[in-house]
């Protein structure tokens, strides 16, 4: 998963000699330069002019960040990657490198809240059109991906955890000459794999699952050559979203235990989403385990996020007021539990897609973090309680 470094294509200068076996270790070094430098006048024209692969400056490339990249396609099973210094970075790089003014994308209700305003505040404004389609029904997405640019996919989606066919829905994009794009943070490689079942491009907020630390903020995307060699020459190199060698590094320490975290949180979030479901405050849990929907068929494990909808008898400030081991926090995935109520009427943005959408003021996101399952759920337990009016 974490493949060394290849010092064959390192630059030997600098100070740097091919004599140290960078292969030998076990972790891959920091490369905390912001650029490197050339011997020769030769060996830059070299570079500028094609014939050399030495590397220039670490707003393009940079070796940590490179292995990085090279990890998560090879976990995605794609061929090639981009790294960025956040998930956003990565979404709309990505986006802006497909579409041009008053090109057409389709996406899913639901979608992940930044992205929506990156689609209605940003693109709207170069008169690109955004249909926004139930992504559970397959046939309503298929009658409007003729003539569109980009299929952008969210599977389960964000709040909602709504599911998509990814599958049936990316082969029909490929059929109208559409390309597909898919927001795989909540369940990572491990647990699904769009590019396997025809999806072009996938995003990572790294920040997430693949960093796992609570301590990195982070985005990549990876899928063929061709696409992220596109993202690369007219998108990545002029929005300036890149990734700093140290975070590549603190990436690289967390898929080295990706495994057997994503192992706790599922087994976690499974326990705590059944509970919850049992618990007669509790009207709804939206997790995907609990669907019948096709999309699960590209499902083979449950990320430990989830959310739920609690009764009129429980005071939702209340609730989150009263939580004491399981904190309060807009992110997920990392080793601490976290609660996120659905503020939709408070929110000042002027998109606002938790509302456009009638997410309910009720909704509760729990992310299950890796402490003990029995001490989450009786923190859960007492809140719940304590709230009820």
């Amino acid at each position: 998963m974490n493949k060394p470094l290849d010092h064959e294509a390192l630059p030997a200068q600098g100070g740097w000699s091919r004599e140290v076996n960078l292969l030998a270790a076990a972790v891959p070094p920091i490369f905390q330069t912001s650029l490197f430098t050339f011997d020769t006048y030769a060996d830059m024209a070299a570079v500028y002019a094609g014939r050399s692969h030495q590397l220039i400056y670490s707003r393009g490339d940079n070796p940590t960040v490179m292995a990085f990249e090279r990890a998560v396609a090879e976990l995605e099973g794609a061929e090639a990657g981009r790294a960025f210094s956040s998930g956003m970075g990565a979404i709309s790089a990505t986006v802006l490198a497909l579409v041009s003014a008053g090109d057409r994308i389709v996406t899913v209700r639901n979608v992940y809240s930044d992205a929506y305003r990156l689609f209605e505040l940003m693109l709207s404004r170069f008169g690109v059109v955004v249909d926004y389609v139930d992504g559970t029904d397959a046939e309503a997405v298929e009658a409007v991906l003729p003539g569109a640019k980009l299929l952008y996919l969210e599977s389960p989606t964000s709040l909602a955890f709504e599911l998509q066919d990814i599958a049936r829905l990316a082969r029909v994009a490929r059929t109208h000459g559409v390309v597909s794009v898919i927001d795989n943070s909540w369940a990572t490689p491990l647990f699904q794999r769009p590019i396997a079942h025809g999806v072009d491009l996938v995003v990572h907020a790294a920040s997430k699952y693949l960093g796992g630390h609570s301590d990195t903020v982070a985005g990549v995307v990876v899928g063929s050559a061709e696409l992220v060699g596109r993202i690369n020459a007219s998108s990545y190199a002029y929005l300036g979203a890149k990734l700093s060698p140290f975070e590549a590094w603190l990436l690289l320490r967390g898929l080295h235990t990706l495994p057997m975290r994503m192992a706790r949180h599922m087994s976690s979030g499974l326990a705590l989403a059944e509970r919850l479901r049992a618990h007669p405050d509790v009207e709804l849990v939206r997790h995907p385990a609990f669907s019948d929907h096709p999309g699960r068929a590209s499902l083979s494990g449950f990320a430990g996020v989830f959310s739920f909808e609690v009764g009129e008898a429980i005071d939702v400030p209340a609730f989150v007021d009263a939580l004491r081991l399981v904190r309060i926090g807009v992110s997920w995935g990392g080793p601490e539990s976290l609660v996120v109520p659905a503020l939709a009427p408070l929110q000042l943005a002027k998109a606002n897609c938790f509302a456009r959408f009638g997410i309910s003021p009720r909704l509760i996101r729990l992310s299950a973090g890796v402490e003990d399952e029995t001490l989450i759920w009786a923190d859960i337990e007492q809140a719940l309680h304590g709230a009820r009016r």
